[in-house]
């Protein structure tokens, strides 16, 4: 047993800072579900202003704040949503917009780098002359940074472009922003003008911000005040939560600058792994946080065993398949601890070689 952790499964793992946790500890708290909870106000606030939007609503999960931003732009059940078949929505979610909300998923093709082809996404919207047979498309969702091609982002231009779109058709654009401040930051781009074409946007406090819980979802006064009947019928209505939000306040406050560290340790971090032989991993994939990284074919050892190894090390990683898994770095991992992951692979990989007798 090691006594050194370094924890690279997600960064939904940190531990809330001290700052956090005091602010969390003061917080004047009110009822939210009756709409006098002074801290989750200041935050919902902020959060619309800092994403340019009219308004915002507090959400326990990310999950959550995806299903209600398409259950309000899909109000009528047999909707359609075209989303990227490799999406967090998609893949991730439980199936929820389909369960809960009668909307009919029109999946896309996900490129290498997150974004779907325009073309093929125009050909996807039904024709309203064939409503008899077909669901009604009333939404494009986006994601950014997209997760499962490597944390990709979404340029503003390409994001623009997909808006325009949706207005020409006259549907509504959400973008399932998790990671959208690793965008902004990755690409030099204010926040607010990379989801400006946006109708709504689910934003993460519990991932790159490192906040304990929450999301928040910012949109239009009249999406907000729809989304806030609909947080309450999936029972996100959680009266005190002011206590969580002071440490959402502190996470936009201490946190975002941290993203661009985050981002060169991913990179330094990749390209270490990149000089071990028996890993496969393109170091230039790598745009913001997110690893992902294969197992040389020949090399006659599973990613799992890979993984199991590591973990006796004091090394956690997400097992995607036998032969893939997924590294993310966040803002409580130091260059020690890159140091110390690679020396751990390292060693692993040249003693599993060993016991295996090549």
């Amino acid at each position: 047993m090691v006594d050194r952790k370094v924890d690279l499964r997600s960064d939904t793992v940190t531990k809330p800072t001290e700052t956090m946790q005091a602010a969390m500890a003061i917080a004047e708290v009110d009822d939210d579900v009756l709409g006098n909870d002074p801290i989750a106000l200041k935050l919902e606030e902020e959060m619309a202003k800092i994403m340019g939007k009219e308004g915002g609503l507090f959400v326990p999960s990310g999950t959550m704040g995806n299903l209600i931003s398409v259950l309000v732009h899909c109000d009528i059940r047999g909707s359609e949503v075209i989303l990227g078949d490799n999406s967090h929505i998609h893949i991730l979610e439980n199936g929820g917009i389909a369960t809960i909300g009668g909307v009919h998923s029109r999946t896309v093709k996900n490129k290498d780098d997150g974004t779907m082809d325009i073309d093929l996404v125009e050909a996807a919207i039904r024709n309203p002359k064939g409503e008899l047979f077909f669901p009604t498309t009333r939404l494009i969702c986006l994601e950014n940074t997209h997760a499962n091609t490597g944390g990709k982002c979404l340029s503003v231009e390409y994001t623009d472009e997909v808006g325009e779109l949706a207005k020409k058709h006259n549907l509504k654009l959400h973008i399932d922003g998790a990671r959208i401040f690793n965008a902004s930051i990755a690409l030099g781009v204010p926040v607010d003008r990379l989801v400006q074409a946006a109708d709504s946007v689910s934003v993460c406090l519990s991932k790159g911000l490192g906040a304990p819980v929450g999301s928040v979802i910012v949109g239009s006064k009249d999406f907000i005040a729809k989304a806030k009947r609909v947080r309450k019928t999936l029972g996100g209505g959680m009266r005190q939560i002011g206590i969580l939000c002071a440490a959402g306040l502190v996470a936009l406050k201490e946190n975002v600058h941290k993203l661009e560290a985050d981002h060169d340790k991913a990179k330094q971090l990749a390209s270490g792994l990149h000089q071990i032989k028996g890993l496969k991993i393109d170091p230039k994939s790598v745009e913001t946080n997110i690893i992902f990284f294969e197992i040389e074919d020949d090399y006659g050892i599973s990613m799992e065993t890979l993984c199991k190894s590591l973990e006796e090390r004091g090394i956690f990683m997400m097992l995607e398949s036998q032969i893939r898994a997924r590294i993310v770095l966040h803002h409580q991992i130091s260059t020690s601890d890159v140091q110390y992951t690679l020396s751990c692979f390292q060693q692993t990989l040249n003693g599993i070689k060993v016991e295996n007798g090549n």
